[in-house]
């Protein structure tokens, strides 16, 4: 919380500490690379007879996520590993002492910065603020040590940041929202992961009818099912849902399950599915009773475990290939805002209307 509230300083001192932590950041200069195979962010971790398996490929969000965690903490330990050698053959570096914190300094941070004083008064909060500043004007230190022996000559930088990760989802036998036809141009997919049991996954429904309305012509919209193993009862409903597939129900009855998601009764739930309007019970029953769909529902349990997917709703958004019926593009979880839809849907489609300006 207090790094956001940097934005609001007015000190001149903290306002050039900020800039220089926020643009003088780890990538900000490079040494020239003298031979790239001394490092390599993708390197081969097997071979299968004869063909390299390559680290990318065992890529999916979260691994990504841990990988840029670990690149942020090998580059702040490679910058004070590099300033400890050179310190001997350069004492020019360390000659320069970090600066001291001021009592007028913490000051000012306080006065300048409402939700610190919510935290209470100047005299309790003085000694926390003292401690994020030192540890701030050692980090921007450190920082500008590091850059100007690196613009000298004085250390050759190899490490570099993993390979930006192309998320790449299959759809699979998800459910969509628009008949696909010859004529279809719909190029932006939201293809959502979900559990009817899930509270976050019900109040996202009222934004998912929204966006469909808006950009119904545009944008095609999949479901696919991840229920979660502590929902006991959320497998029951896919495989409801699923046979209610079969009679061209499935969003009918999709959208009552989440309004009535206290439903768990086999009596409570016949009566959505008749309300749905399923109209051959006796085929809708030997379906659910079989668990027709069962393997359906866990070939989508599998698959988005596959692609990082931890909990739910989980969206996958991007650029949509009716070819190969993959969607490519950035995931999202939680109950995801309406605004945050649009602005990722809107770049989406900007994107698209480029590629099909320069097709033509």
């Amino acid at each position: 919380m207090i790094f956001l509230l940097y934005r609001k300083l007015k000190t001149k001192k903290l306002l050039a500490i900020f800039f220089v932590l926020i643009l003088g950041g780890p990538t900000a200069v490079y040494a020239d690379r003298v031979d790239r195979s001394i490092y390599s962010n993708n390197p081969i971790v097997a071979e299968v007879d004869g063909e390299p398996i390559y680290l990318d490929e065992l890529k999916h969000i979260r691994v990504q996520e841990v990988l840029t965690r670990l690149y942020a903490m090998q580059t702040r330990a490679l910058k004070e590993k590099v300033l400890a050698r050179l310190a001997i053959k350069h004492p020019s570096l360390t000659s320069e002492q970090v600066p001291k914190v001021t009592d007028m300094e913490i000051k000012n941070f306080y006065n300048s910065n409402s939700g610190i004083k919510e935290m209470g008064s100047l005299a309790k909060v003085s000694a926390e603020i003292r401690d994020y500043l030192e540890k701030s004007y050692r980090q921007v230190h450190i920082e500008q040590q590091y850059q100007h022996a690196v613009r000298k000559g004085w250390a050759k930088v190899y490490l570099t940041p993993p390979n930006d990760f192309h998320l790449v989802a299959g759809l699979g036998t998800a459910m969509l929202w628009a008949e696909e036809t010859a004529s279809s141009n719909r190029r932006v997919f939201v293809l959502e992961y979900s559990d009817f049991q899930c509270p976050f996954c019900k109040r996202v429904q009222s934004t998912l009818k929204n966006l469909r309305k808006a950009y119904g012509d545009d944008v095609q919209f999949g479901y696919r099912h991840f229920p979660l193993p502590f929902h006991k009862e959320a497998k029951v409903l896919a495989q409801a849902v699923e046979c209610a597939r079969d009679q061209n129900k499935f969003w009918e009855l999709q959208e009552l399950f989440y309004d009535y998601s206290s439903t768990v009764s086999e009596s409570e739930i016949m009566k959505l599915v008749r309300l749905a309007g399923v109209k051959d019970i006796p085929a809708f029953e030997l379906c659910w009773r079989k668990g027709k769909y069962d393997q359906r529902i866990q070939n989508d349990i599998r698959e988005g475990a596959a692609l990082g997917i931890q909990g739910t709703p989980t969206f996958i958004l991007g650029a949509y290939d009716p070819e190969s019926k993959t969607v490519s593009g950035k995931m999202f979880s939680g109950a995801v805002s309406e605004e945050k839809f649009i602005r990722v849907i809107e770049k989406f489609l900007a994107a698209t209307r480029v590629e099909a300006n320069l097709n033509q």
